[in-house]
């Protein structure tokens, strides 16, 4: 009895909102962070080490007789997000579409995707990245940059896939039903009927699996593309500012997932309105 009237206090759902809400999230990783970089200063100013954070923003930007001038770390930051965005968008389709096939009625669609499924789980996304630039690349004419980005889609396409099938089966089965009693084709009853439904339920796994995808398109520095990763490493070899850049380079990558999870989350807000 105490529990449920604990669950009808006046003011309660809404704290359970302020609780549950992405910005308490952040704070508390903020001050996670804080508390390791204090950490790793003390440690630091044990061994002697220098730093020299003045050098940092010359890395980001700089201004002359033309104007702003994006630094290194800059253009790899922009290089990342348009990886990153083309990924997405096309390991959203690659995963509806494996999705619909692994629910179809076929079963060659059906084991098709469940081939693809199990190669890209289970084998490690460098591997897929190396393989689809040195050996798939010659042979289909693909540079770096389009390797980069067919390796995250098929990988990151392969998670989502698992999302929108878990998310169309949490439509209640009578709107199969009663789409095919208005005659409706596959297309329609997944367009203006299922998918409707079921995006509330894939969102938020969905934007998990986007911000994996931004931090998993570090690993395409590997095959010489200097985005945000790859010029960090260039700067540190010749400044040698290692926990400086590093540190920089983490603190852009929270940014860029932040803002994702908060774009994110204001959307599924406004779906949930009436």
């Amino acid at each position: 009895m105490p529990i449920l009237r604990l669950l009808h206090i006046p003011g309660l759902s809404r704290m359970q909102s302020v609780l549950r809400s992405p910005l308490i999230d952040v704070m508390q990783f903020l001050i996670l962070v804080w508390g390791l970089y204090w950490l790793a200063t003390i440690s630091i100013d044990n061994i002697g080490y220098n730093w020299q954070w003045y050098q940092i923003p010359k890395m980001l930007y700089s201004w002359n007789e033309h104007g702003f001038t994006a630094g290194p770390l800059l253009k790899g930051l922009l290089i990342t997000l348009k990886i990153s965005a083309i990924s997405l968008v096309l390991s959203l389709v690659i995963g509806l579409i494996t999705a619909i096939f692994r629910l179809s009625g076929s079963p060659v669609a059906a084991a098709l995707a469940r081939i693809y499924l199990e190669l890209s789980r289970n084998t490690p996304l460098l591997i897929q990245i190396f393989f689809i630039y040195f050996v798939l690349g010659p042979v289909l004419g693909l540079e770096r940059m389009a390797s980069a980005i067919l390796a995250l889609s098929l990988f990151e396409g392969a998670y989502a896939s698992e999302i929108f099938r878990s998310g169309i089966l949490s439509v209640a089965t009578e709107q199969h039903e009663a789409a095919k009693s208005l005659g409706l084709s596959n297309y329609y009853t997944y367009r203006f009927i299922i998918l409707p439904q079921a995006v509330r339920t894939m969102l938020p796994p969905l934007t998990s699996q986007a911000v994996s995808l931004v931090k998993d398109s570090a690993l395409v520095s590997t095959i010489a593309i200097y985005d945000l990763t790859m010029q960090a490493q260039a700067l540190i070899a010749e400044t040698y500012l290692t926990f400086e850049i590093w540190f920089t380079v983490a603190g852009m990558y929270l940014m860029v997932t932040i803002l994702l999870s908060i774009c994110v989350s204001f959307l599924e807000h406004r779906m949930k309105l009436p």
